[in-house]
């Protein structure tokens, strides 16, 4: 990815390639790394999506019963292929073959909020899609059709992918809440529960950073001295608006770090760090 790299225009187009623009040959008259911003993306999103992808899949070491530390990655757990203890909600589905993962229920919703979401949208956009790579790089792409196609219009369904959100994260909250659990019964505290309360406390900071809550907490009201009770929300949801790009890469990492912590525990690698038991 060099600056000098050209680019050649198509007969017509849009956008750079429109007849109305100056034709230049070079793709980029930039002379920094412009494109060093979305090599890293793109290697932490798909470090993320193939380590995520494998631990949906293998169904093993995702649940600790003495201290009841179920990873978010099969939570909720519904099947009757889930290990005894893991089904918090019950078995309503019978057993699932091997390609279908334990937590098939949520992980689509799951997916769809983060494909959908505003910061991951130029994320990808710029990594995968180079639409555009970079500021003042000229895009391979001849047309741009913006989110009125397939698949692109998905992306409207973002709000309906948040309500979905926040209801896993109350499950996900659930699951926390439940990791106080003695070996012996009763209350208890290890490492894994401050882990997977961390992660949940992370997660819920990035669903209600969402645009789309910011939206419902203050879209469309033309006097906020009428509604004092959602202009306070509002102002609150738009400090964590802030750091939404922060909290997107954070909370990829708690996943990653509560579910690899819950697998050590759970396949008996190391043994939880106990604090009250």
């Amino acid at each position: 990815m060099s600056a000098a790299t050209t680019t050649t225009a198509p007969e017509s187009g849009t956008g750079v390639f429109s007849k109305t623009r100056a034709r230049i040959s070079a793709r980029t008259l930039r002379t920094d790394r412009w494109w060093l911003p979305p090599l890293i993306t793109v290697i932490g999103l798909g470090a993320f999506v193939v380590y995520a992808t494998v631990r949906s899949f293998v169904r093993t070491a995702y649940w600790v019963p003495d201290y009841h530390y179920l990873t978010p990655f099969y939570s909720p757990c519904l099947s009757t292929s889930c290990v005894e203890g893991a089904s918090h909600f019950g078995t309503p589905f019978g057993d699932l073959p091997m390609f279908i993962p334990l937590g098939f229920l949520v992980l689509p919703f799951l997916l769809g909020f983060r494909l959908t979401c505003y910061y991951y949208r130029k994320a990808y956009y710029r990594s995968v899609w180079f639409s555009p790579p970079a500021c003042a790089v000229a895009e391979p792409h001849a047309k741009y059709t913006g989110e009125t196609r397939l698949p692109l219009i998905i992306q409207n369904a973002h709000r309906y992918f948040f309500y979905a959100a926040v209801i896993i994260s109350v499950i996900n909250t659930y699951d926390a809440i439940g990791a106080f659990h003695g070996k012996s019964g009763g209350f208890g505290m290890g490492l894994g529960s401050l882990i997977l309360t961390g992660n949940v406390i992370l997660l819920w900071a990035y669903t209600l950073s969402c645009h789309s809550c910011r939206h419902i907490a203050g879209g469309r009201l033309k006097h906020f001295s009428a509604h004092p009770v959602r202009y306070w929300f509002w102002t609150q949801i738009s400090k964590l608006n802030t750091r939404h790009m922060q909290l997107a890469w954070i909370t990829l990492g708690t996943l990653v770090l509560t579910d690899f912590y819950v697998m050590l525990v759970a396949s008996g690698t190391i043994s939880d760090l106990r604090i009250i038991d």
